[in-house]
């Protein structure tokens, strides 16, 4: 059998993709003056060689299922998270009680609440815990387990027994990856039943992920979109996600300074 080679029009197709992430298929049909099912064609041929992923409405990159080193994720986009962070932090009122969980986006919404006054704040994130020291008003629990060395998170059932008995006004998850069918996925097993507490004891739950999370595959489930009630992400969603939230009555946020 010969090797597959993208046409001419493919690889053009692939470097849109690479380059935004997820390209709609009106955007293809303008860009190459070709019809829908042309580029129909373009895209299941390029998914079943693997070069991309074919999602409702258009096309976008392949995600791996294993989680970035901790080091490298610190540093990949870094303003994005930022703007994410105010956002998010502007949604929060003084005094509130919050969950904040794992991950470097958590941890720019701990630098960007330290301008508030006499939260409640529940974390399983020692970076969390650390940079929250900073603001004497705060109350901060920490919760009990083990602790992983690759990004400061507390894992076990201790710490999930722990986080279980509070109830939170606000539950701020970050996630690995979120599915076609709004299904939200984590990378760690052992992320899974936390991020399942969150979402059951917090009044609200806040969800903050970048672009690249829509579509990313991650092996574990823990739960669906519409358990959300607010998205703040670094981009307009493609039409598909846009539609799922739209369904599921998800309040989706962006930032202007990103939108």
């Amino acid at each position: 059998m010969s090797k597959f080679e993208p046409s001419k029009r493919q690889s053009a197709i692939l470097e849109m993709v690479a380059e935004a992430g997820f390209v709609a298929t009106e955007a293809m049909v303008t860009t190459f003056n070709v019809t829908p099912q042309t580029i129909r064609r373009d895209l299941n041929e390029l998914s079943r060689h693997s070069f991309l992923s074919r999602f409702h409405g258009g096309a976008g990159q392949i995600k791996s299922a294993e989680n970035p080193p901790y080091k490298d994720r610190l540093q990949s986009g870094v303003e994005a998270k930022r703007k994410i962070a105010a956002a998010t932090a502007a949604l929060i009122p003084n005094g509130a009680s919050i969950f904040l969980s794992t991950g470097t986006t958590i941890e720019a919404i701990a630098e960007a609440l330290l301008g508030h006054d006499k939260l409640h704040v529940f974390t399983n994130n020692l970076h969390v815990a650390r940079i929250l020291t900073k603001n004497e008003s705060f109350q901060i629990i920490v919760s009990c387990g083990q602790v992983r060395h690759s990004d400061g998170g507390i894992i076990g059932s201790s710490s999930d027994d722990f986080i279980g008995d509070f109830r939170m006004d606000i539950g701020i998850v970050g996630i690995s990856g979120v599915d076609e069918d709004g299904s939200l996925l984590e990378y760690d097993p052992q992320e899974v039943k936390t991020a399942k507490t969150i979402l059951r004891n917090s009044q609200k739950v806040f969800m903050v992920a970048d672009r690249h999370k829509f579509g990313r595959r991650a092996m574990n489930r823990i739960g669906h979109i519409r358990e959300l009630d607010v998205i703040i992400t670094d981009s307009k969603l493609n039409p598909h996600f846009k539609s799922v939230c739209e369904v599921e009555n998800v309040e989706v946020i962006v930032p202007v300074e990103v939108a």
